[in-house]
C-alpha cells in the first residue's frame, strides 16, 4: 500500500469530520454524504501504522465532536451559569472523551486490517471489520459511564424512512453497520484499481460479494418493510392526540411568580385546539408544570381544565415520595422528574418516573462516596431515578413514556413496547439547547425509536421540536423552534412486536463481543 505524503494524510484526516458534519442533522444535513464520509479515515487506517492511525483517529474524532456538540457551551454557559472558559472546557472534555472511541477504532482497524506491515493483506478484512468495530464501540459508549450515545452515524438517515426500516431488526446499530459497510466497499473499489492487485483471490471476491449482498438485503428489506407496514398502519386503530408547545422562557420557568402564567399559557394554547371536541389526549412537555401537583393550589386549575374539556392530560411535572420519618422529625423524600397522567375527572391515573437521569444535571454521580460533591446538589438538583417501564393506560391507549433525553436510549423504548405499550410519548424540554443543531438531532434520534418498535411517537417539547411520527418514521406534523403553538393529529395504535423488541437489541452487543474475541484471538496468537 503506497504511503501518503504528509499533506495528503492531513487532508484525508480533515475530510472525514467535514463530510460527517455536513451530513448530520442540523444546519445542513446533506445525508447522502454518510455513504462516503468515513472513506478518507478508512484509507488512512489501511496505510498508516497502528499508532499513527490511532493519533489521526483521535484528532479527526475530536474535530468532528467539537462541531457536533458545540451546543454544550449554550447548555452549561447560558443556562448553567458557568463562565465562558468553563463552558468551553466542558465542550473540550466531552469531545476528547468521544474522540477516544475513534482513536481505538482506528488503532484496532489498523492492527487487524491495515497494510503497514503486510502489503498483501486482503481488503475484504477491512470491509467486514470496520462496521463490527465501529458499531461495537458505539454500543460500548451507550452504557459506559452512564452512557452518551449521541448521534451515532445511523441517525443521519432519519429523514429517509424507506432506508431505515432495518432498525426493527437490529436497532439503529444495524443502520450504522450498513453505512460503515458502504464506506468500506467504496474503499475496496478504489483499492482494486491498483495495477498490482490480485484479481485471482477467490475468497476476497466472495467476501466482497457477500458484503454487497448484505447491503442489498438491508436496504431491500427496508423498502419492502416500509411499503407493507405503511399499508397496514393506514388501516389500524387510531386516536386523536394534541401536543402543546408553550415556549416558556427557561430563565423564568422556575420563578415562583411565573407558575400561574405558565399554566395559563398551556391551558390557552390547548383550548384553542380543543374546540372541535374530538381530541382524546393532550400532551404537555417535560416539567410543563413547574410545581408539585401533590400539594400546590394550582392543581385545582389543572383539574378544572381537563374536566371542562372532557380530555385526559399527560404532562411533565416534578413529583416526590415520602420514604419515612426519623425520630427527630426529619423526613426522607425521593424527588422525581415525572410524567403525570390525569383523567377526564381530574384524578391522577398514572405516573412515570424518569429512569435515565442527566449526570450533573439531575443528580450528582458518586456523591455518596465523595461528600465534597454534595454542594453541587443544591445547584443541579437531586432527583431519584425511576425503575418501571410499564405503560400508562388510557382505555385503548397504552403509553410508553420517554422523558427528555431518554429518547436517545433505545432500551427504554424497547422495554416499554415489550411491556405492552402501543404508543410512545416523548416529553422534553429542549430549551437548554437554544437555537442550535441539538433539537434537530434530538428529533432525529426520536424517529428511530418509532421505527425500531413500530410504534407511533408523539413528541411534546417546550420550545420545539414537537410533532408526530408514524410507525415507519414519517414525521406527520412538526413545529418550528421557539414558537408557542398546539398541534393535533390522528396517530395509529400499533401492537406488532418487532424482532428488535424481542432480541434485535443485542446486535450492538454482538459486535462488541466480536471485538473482545478478536483481542483474545490476537493475544493467544501473539
Amino acid at each position: 500500500m503506497a504511503k501518503f505524503p504528509p499533506r495528503v494524510t492531513l487532508g484525508l484526516g480533515l475530510l472525514t469530520p467535514l463530510l460527517l458534519g455536513l451530513a448530520m442533522p442540523g444546519r445542513v444535513g446533506f445525508w447522502p454524504l454518510l455513504f462516503v464520509a468515513i472513506v478518507p479515515l478508512l484509507h488512512l487506517c489501511l496505510s498508516l501504522s497502528p499508532k499513527r492511525s490511532c493519533l489521526f483517529g483521535f484528532a479527526t474524532g475530536f474535530l468532528y465532536h467539537l462541531f457536533l456538540l458545540y451546543w454544550i457551551v449554550i447548555v452549561v454557559g447560558r443556562y448553567g451559569g458557568l463562565p465562558l472558559y468553563l463552558s468551553l472546557g466542558a465542550l473540550v472534555l466531552l469531545a476528547l472523551y468521544m474522540s477516544c472511541f475513534w482513536g481505538v477504532f482506528c488503532f484496532l482497524l489498523s492492527v487487524f486490517a491495515g497494510r503497514s506491515w503486510n502489503k498483501e493483506r486482503s481488503i475484504s478484512t477491512l470491509v467486514w471489520l470496520a462496521p463490527v468495530l465501529w458499531v461495537g464501540l458505539d454500543y460500548l459508549r451507550s452504557f459506559l459511564f452512564s452512557g452518551f450515545p449521541w448521534m451515532d452515524i445511523g441517525y443521519g438517515l432519519y429523514s429517509q424512512p424507506r432506508l431505515i426500516q432495518a432498525a426493527d431488526l437490529g436497532g439503529h446499530h444495524a443502520v450504522s453497520f450498513a453505512l460503515l459497510l458502504c464506506n468500506s466497499l467504496v474503499v475496496a473499489i478504489i483499492d482494486r484499481q491498483r495495477s498490482d492487485v490480485r484479481w485471482n483471490i477467490r475468497m476476497e471476491r466472495r467476501l466482497l460479494l457477500l458484503a454487497c449482498g448484505f447491503l442489498v438485503f438491508i436496504f431491500g428489506y427496508s423498502i419492502l418493510r416500509y411499503n407493507i407496514v405503511s399499508s397496514a398502519v393506514s388501516r389500524g386503530l387510531q386516536s386523536k392526540i394534541a401536543v402543546v408547545q408553550g415556549n416558556v422562557d427557561q430563565a423564568e420557568k422556575w420563578t415562583p411568580g411565573k407558575k400561574e402564567q405558565t399554566v395559563a399559557t398551556y391551558v390557552r394554547l390547548a383550548e384553542e385546539l380543543l374546540a372541535q371536541r374530538d381530541t382524546e389526549l393532550v400532551d404537555w412537555p417535560e416539567t410543563a408544570l413547574p410545581f408539585y401537583l401533590q400539594n400546590d393550589p394550582l392543581a385545582s386549575r389543572i383539574a378544572q381544565f381537563v374536566t371542562a374539556n372532557n380530555i385526559w392530560l399527560l404532562t411533565g411535572a416534578p413529583a416526590y415520595s415520602l420514604k419515612g420519618t426519623h425520630a427527630d422529625g426529619r423526613r426522607d423524600i425521593d424527588y422525581f422528574n415525572a410524567a403525570v397522567l390525569i383523567d377526564a375527572g381530574g384524578r391522577l391515573a398514572g405516573q412515570y418516573q424518569k429512569q435515565h437521569l442527566v449526570p450533573f444535571g439531575e443528580y450528582v454521580p458518586f456523591k455518596k462516596y465523595m461528600p465534597f460533591l454534595s454542594p453541587l446538589v443544591v445547584s443541579v438538583g437531586d432527583f431519584t431515578a425511576g425503575h418501571s417501564s410499564e405503560p400508562l393506560v388510557m382505555g385503548k391507549i397504552r403509553m410508553g413514556v420517554l422523558v427528555c433525553f431518554e429518547s436517545i436510549f433505545p432500551e427504554i423504548a424497547r422495554k416499554s413496547a415489550a411491556a405492552g405499550a402501543n404508543l410512545l410519548v416523548n416529553l422534553t424540554n429542549d430549551a437548554w439547547y437554544g437555537r442550535s443543531s441539538a433539537p434537530y438531532q434530538s428529533m432525529a434520534m426520536s424517529v428511530f425509536r418509532a421505527v425500531e418498535t413500530k410504534r407511533s411517537l408523539v413528541r411534546a417539547a417546550n420550545t420545539g421540536i414537537s410533532g408526530f411520527v408514524d410507525p415507519v418514521g414519517n414525521i406527520i406534523k412538526r413545529t418550528e423552534l421557539f414558537v408557542p403553538t398546539a398541534l393535533a393529529s390522528y396517530v395509529t395504535l400499533w401492537d406488532e412486536e418487532t424482532i428488535f423488541t424481542r432480541n434485535g437489541y443485542l446486535f450492538g452487543a454482538c459486535c462488541l463481543c466480536g471485538i473482545v474475541v478478536l483481542l483474545l484471538f490476537r493475544r493467544k496468537g501473539a
